[in-house]
């Protein structure tokens, strides 16, 4: 095993040509699972393998390596479940909506009723959207510390429709784009282990979902603003 890990490529950013030249997170989840080298496997959801990517790229040098333990976890999470999508994008919005600057909570905030809103219809619930879908306790936590932002979040969603592949192709990426964006720029002392514990609910979530398992993964205690 210490043979084996004096090998493995380290953690950078960006994509690579081959594993001599460092990996970034997806790369070597690739490199891990037997794949062809890539940093958009098969083997990985292809929203959860973006979330991390970002994660990647934006974690600072010197705290990317405590990204790597968290590899093998994101291996076989893969399926077409819609869910799964809305789930990744839930997770990244309630955690960066609470952080992130003022001009970014609107957009978060609709994220975040987007995302509620396709898993209760995947789920089955009426048509009638806001007036009867309860919002999970997360969602009600982050939308409470950023009340005016939710109002409004709340009055622009009743005038919108999206569907189903426009959540999956346009919502749920620019979400996690977004969220990612938040916490960096966010003025909080420690982005870089927000980012890892939104990583390590993303890939709990998706686990929960595709494997049937669950794992218990707290919130965040969110960090202290500068």
């Amino acid at each position: 095993m210490d043979n084996q890990l004096d090998h493995m490529p380290v953690l950078s950013r960006g994509r690579h040509r081959n594993p001599k030249r460092g990996a970034c997170f997806m790369e070597l989840a690739s490199y891990l699972a037997g794949e062809r080298w890539s940093d958009h496997p098969a083997c990985t959801h292809p929203l959860l393998a973006a979330l991390a990517r970002l994660v990647n790229d934006n974690t600072s040098d010197a705290n990317r390596g405590r990204l790597v333990g968290l590899v093998p976890s994101i291996i076989d999470l893969a399926t077409d479940d819609l869910r799964v999508d809305a789930r990744i994008a839930l997770r990244c919005a309630t955690t960066a909506l609470p952080v992130s600057a003022a001009e970014r909570q609107l957009a978060l905030a609709v994220s975040v009723l987007a995302a509620e809103e396709m898993l209760a219809r995947l789920d089955g619930s009426p048509p009638d959207r806001f007036t009867s879908i309860a919002l999970s306790e997360e969602s009600q936590l982050a939308m409470a510390q950023v009340p005016h932002a939710a109002e409004q979040a709340r009055r622009f969603s009743r005038a919108a429709r999206i569907t189903e592949k426009g959540f999956r192709r346009y919502a749920a990426p620019n979400a996690v784009q977004l969220s990612v964006v938040g916490i960096v720029q966010a003025c909080i002392t420690d982005p870089d282990t927000l980012l890892r514990n939104l990583l390590t609910g993303a890939i709990a979530d998706c686990t929960a979902l595709i494997r049937g398992t669950t794992t218990e993964t707290p919130r965040p205690t969110l960090p202290t603003h500068v």
